[in-house]
């Protein structure tokens, strides 16, 4: 990167806070423009949503909180903002983990979590308009009646919203089949930064007017605008899967049966991986009929006809025993397939137990590699695990190759915290170097900011930096956060 645009990288929270207001001058400037109660500026209340669950990430200097009902409310405190060039950080449910949510100095916290109706459903069409603050299990269930599904499923379904999805283009666990978050958008109502309020994106199923400006905003993470409203695309209703898990005597013959039948033409509609650290701990927070003894496990689901999930059912166990398999077994009970999902979706809440136990710490990466790629991922782990002398567990939408790696440690010794935050670097510095990307769908958020400029090239860089600019020209829009570095 040349000087003079690095230069303009780093002045971006420079250019944000060129103008500083106290809570007293926005919420006498600024509330008579909202509506009732929109706008706070008592500290504590300001102090409790300034953060989202990220570690390492700075979350203090907020001076007010919008707690927007309409997009009039959304627009009055951009064009506010836009004005005074006081920095916005737009914000939902608050469930992310790379501080893409947290406070900045002098900032305005725009949430957005209140704007959760069902605006539309058209059978027709297959589509539902809705607001950003929907959480992603709400809306798949008043879908249900309709005979309908919304397919994106992150691990964080029933706490995330939509338009927190949108802003990180979320993925989760049938993504290998149905796709993320991109492959539902239709079209968006955004607020710019000026406040000029926009759609982007056709009401028809095919569009091609113009550049698509939809897509450049669905993994913007609130740096280029504040998403208002969501058209989305929906499916029918999802078959009932037919579940297999394979047990394996250790790491790479699990990971290695992910890159062979993928390789071979399998199509799950599900395809998780556990390691035998995340088995254990799972056990260790509920009774999950796991095998606490398994070196990893793959959960593995089709929801083709009959007979085509079938013949995939017996090409997986083929697979897996040839890679090393000490089990394979195979329900089509939807009771033992909603078992299972549901025990996958509690490794987070395991993995917390485990930290809290044992100091605190944990940082949760997000490395996507190409699945040819995950066994010699697994091999490097392993000699971190060894260097480190830390405790870190892997689960993985195994079949996009987006691995989830935590890294546990004592949050109250520096010198393991320091070390922790050197092997989570290390981490995405392995996934690089395998041909992957630093996140698969947590997004960049502060905590992977510094990281971004080195999986990007000049081009790239350059072309990121002018997008900003020309948008958001003050700088205003979550200053500090995934392009402060580029």
């Amino acid at each position: 990167m040349d000087s003079a645009r690095m230069d303009t990288a780093r002045t971006d929270t420079a250019r944000a806070s060129a103008v500083r207001m106290g809570p007293a001058q926005i919420a006498e400037q600024l509330g008579p423009r909202l509506g009732d109660g929109v706008l706070v500026v008592d500290p504590d209340v300001i102090s409790a949503h300034s953060k989202d669950e990220a570690l390492f990430c700075p979350h203090d200097g907020a001076v007010a909180l919008v707690r927007a009902k309409t997009p009039e409310d959304v627009q009055e405190t951009l064009r506010f903002a836009h004005a005074h060039r006081v920095p916005v950080v737009p914000q939902g449910a608050r469930t992310g983990i790379s501080g893409g949510a947290n406070a900045s100095e002098g900032a305005i916290l725009l949430n957005v979590s209140a704007m959760n109706a069902v605006l539309e459903v058209n059978t027709a069409e297959r589509t539902v308009r809705v607001q950003p603050g929907i959480i992603n299990q709400d809306l798949k269930d008043h879908l249900v009646p309709f005979g309908l599904s919304y397919p994106p499923d992150p691990g964080s379904v029933a706490i995330s919203s939509i338009g927190g999805n949108i802003a990180t283009n979320a993925g989760g666990l049938c993504c290998v089949k149905y796709g993320v978050t991109r492959d539902y958008v239709r079209s968006i109502d955004v607020v710019l930064a000026d406040g000029t309020r926009t759609t982007f994106g056709p009401q028809t199923a095919k569009g091609v007017a113009g550049l698509d400006m939809r897509g450049l905003f669905i993994g913007s993470e609130g740096t280029l605008g504040v998403v208002v409203e969501a058209t989305l695309r929906l499916i029918p209703l999802m078959p009932e899967p037919v579940t297999a898990i394979g047990i394996f005597p250790d790491e790479r013959s699990g990971l290695q049966t992910v890159a062979d039948f993928m390789a071979a033409g399998g199509q799950p509609s599900l395809f998780e991986f556990l390691d035998g650290t995340s088995i254990r701990m799972l056990t260790a927070y509920g009774d999950f009929g796991l095998d606490e003894e398994a070196g990893s496990m793959l959960l593995v689901q089709f929801d083709q006809t009959p007979a085509e999930a079938s013949a995939m059912l017996e090409q997986f166990q083929a697979v897996a025993e040839a890679a090393g398999a000490l089990d394979v077994a195979v329900s089509d009970d939807p009771a033992d397939s909603a078992a299972l999902i549901a025990a996958r979706r509690m490794i987070q809440p395991a993995y917390e137990k485990f930290a809290h136990a044992h100091g605190g710490g944990q940082l949760l990466d997000d490395v996507c590699i190409p699945r040819a790629a995950m066994p010699e991922f697994c091999e490097r782990l392993t000699q971190l695990r060894q260097r480190s002398d830390l405790t870190i567990a892997l689960v993985a939408h195994a079949g996009d190759g987006n691995t989830h790696p935590s890294v546990f440690f004592d949050a109250n010794d520096p010198a393991e915290t320091e070390k922790a935050q050197s092997v989570f670097g290390e981490i995405m510095g392995i996934g690089l170097e395998l041909g992957g990307t630093i996140t698969g769908e947590h997004g960049v958020g502060h905590l992977k900011a510094s990281w971004l400029a080195k999986e990007l090239d000049e081009g790239s860089r350059w072309a990121q930096r002018a997008v900003k600019d020309a948008l958001d020209p003050h700088g205003i829009l979550n200053p500090g956060k995934m392009l402060s570095h580029i």
